[in-house]
């Protein structure tokens, strides 16, 4: 029964794509066939843009969850190709307005007090309407401006239902298609998911913005607004609004007496902060999530999509980015290897010389029309024959790395914002992968090690106790030496302590002798 409306759910999907001359990604991914035949004989033909463009207004029209799919699958160039990938991210994640009436309903619910006891005043027409919110200015009964993020009524049970959908439509690939599993579409769903619950859960959103806030602390060229806590729960955020030219208005910032290459290069370098330094990256910077404020600083806002990458996924993508910018593809290939993205069986001198057929038409182009973007999502594409397996981190990066470039390109066409960043990159890589920073990592993780000492030693002990009371048998001389009797067992502890103890000296020095 639960197959059938799937089904019939999908039916109505796929006359959706006729519509607008889009079943092509029913048909690549091979998915009802027969729904797809149906389809096709209302198909309209004379629908205009490319394929990604056609694809972006049918999702359009099926309303928020398949947008949350068209953003998600701007991220695959690997599985759609770079130019959809591309169209797919400018996919405007816009709905028509609810009523005013429901946001005050909403906030009153949330905080169960009357509206005029929140905000003194509280804007009638929305400024932004999104899939999942949006979002009216308001000013506090204390005087302060902010912006008042509202969740749209019912959405949860809207997106359930097509999360069902989606999750059977994974399963069914994997089920039938074993060549798409490297891709991980249940994996990618789940993911998905979890973000969507997370955006429904504006206390999230806010979290991930106080944090940002925080990593930008003493930075006069960055602006995250603060968060008005006391007017913020699950399914309402408040925060200082933000007075700027939004970067979609170059000549309005030029007009205001800004310098669009100086806009720039603080852009490029708050993005390498984000990524680099902090880990924590804001996942849609687009012009219109992005503001110059009058003092000339950055303003960032919407941060319901976050990105996240540990440590070791930093180093490796700043050595993969100064590998090719340095046009040294054999570094950018092993680092695919070190990383474990690619397996081992594979040839490094064959991934080496594929780096290189798509690194140089890039990277000989002039400065300006470069775009490590672009290559990234090329060298996506091609890691299907090296049995590459998706690195959901990365392929957010990627799409982020494309908006942001586009965004960069309109203010200072002749500019590019990555050979801007390249000092950083470079001052990073010399603090956290130089022989100093190896050594401190050597000691940090024999640190670790010393402090599970005790309880090496304690979980040796206890399993000697058990032993000897279920009654192993063990020579009189052996047991006195591992265990003691009662009067010595002090100075087995430190015996075991000092062998350990020895051990991690060894570690060290041999850590210290790898590194130097």
């Amino acid at each position: 029964m639960e197959s059938l409306r799937h089904i019939l759910r999908l039916l109505t999907i796929a006359r959706t794509l006729a519509r607008h001359d889009a079943l092509f990604i029913l048909e690549r991914l091979r998915l009802a066939p027969g729904i797809v035949m149906l389809a096709k004989l209302v198909s309209n033909r004379n629908s205009k843009g490319r394929p990604g463009q056609r694809l972006a207004r049918a999702l359009q029209d099926m309303g928020p969850s398949f947008i949350k799919v068209g953003q998600m699958l701007s991220t695959r160039s690997d599985l759609l190709g770079e130019e959809m990938a591309a169209d797919l991210s400018h996919l405007q994640d816009k709905l028509p307005p609810f009523p005013t009436a429901l946001a005050r309903a909403a906030i009153e619910a949330e905080f169960g007090k009357p509206i005029n006891a929140l905000f003194s005043h509280f804007d009638d027409e929305s400024v932004a309407a999104a899939s999942i919110a949006q979002v009216h200015f308001a000013i506090t009964a204390d005087g302060q401006e902010v912006a008042v993020k509202v969740l749209r009524p019912g959405i949860e049970d809207a997106f359930k239902g097509d999360l069902e959908l989606f999750f059977w439509a994974a399963q069914l690939l994997e089920r039938t298609r074993p060549e798409l599993r490297r891709l991980k579409p249940v994996e990618s769903v789940r993911t998905m998911a979890r973000s969507v619950e997370m955006e429904m859960d504006l206390r999230f959103e806010a979290a991930a913005a106080d944090e940002l806030r925080d990593n930008f602390t003493g930075n006069a060229d960055v602006f995250v607004p603060r968060i008005d806590w006391l007017r913020t729960g699950q399914r309402v955020l408040s925060t200082e609004r933000v007075h700027g030219i939004p970067f979609s208005d170059v000549d309005a910032i030029i007009n205001a007496g800004h310098d669009p290459y100086a806009v720039l290069k603080k852009t490029a370098e708050t993005f390498f902060y984000q990524a680099f330094r902090d880990g924590l990256f804001h996942g849609d910077l687009h012009p219109g999530n992005l503001f110059v404020l009058p003092s000339g600083a950055i303003g960032i806002v919407d941060f319901g999509i976050m990105g996240r990458l540990d440590r070791n996924s930093r180093k490796h993508l700043a050595e993969l980015l100064m590998g090719f910018l340095t046009r040294d593809y054999r570094r950018a290939a092993e680092v695919h290897f070190e990383a474990g993205w690619i397996p081992a069986n594979q040839s490094v001198d064959e991934f080496t010389q594929a780096c290189r057929s798509i690194a140089e038409p890039i990277l000989d182009r002039p400065q300006n029309e470069i775009s490590i973007a672009r290559l990234l999502g090329q060298l996506f594409q091609i890691t299907q024959t090296f049995e590459m397996e998706t690195q959901p981190q990365l392929l957010l990066l990627q799409k982020t790395m494309l908006v942001a470039e586009g965004t960069g390109r309109n203010l200072a066409p002749d500019a590019n914002m990555w050979l801007i960043a390249r000092p950083l990159i470079e001052e990073w890589m010399r603090a956290n992968l130089g022989p100093e920073a190896r050594v401190k990592d050597a000691l940090a993780q024999t640190l670790d090690a010393l402090r599970k000492i005790p309880a090496v030693v304690h979980g040796l002990e206890s399993a000697l106790s058990q032993f000897d009371e279920r009654g192993l048998k063990l020579h009189p001389d052996t047991v006195r030496q591992l265990r003691g009797d009662r009067q010595h067992k002090g100075g087995s502890t430190l015996l075991l302590a000092g062998v350990v103890g020895v051990l991690a000296v060894a570690v060290v020095i041999t850590a210290l002798v790898a590194v130097l």
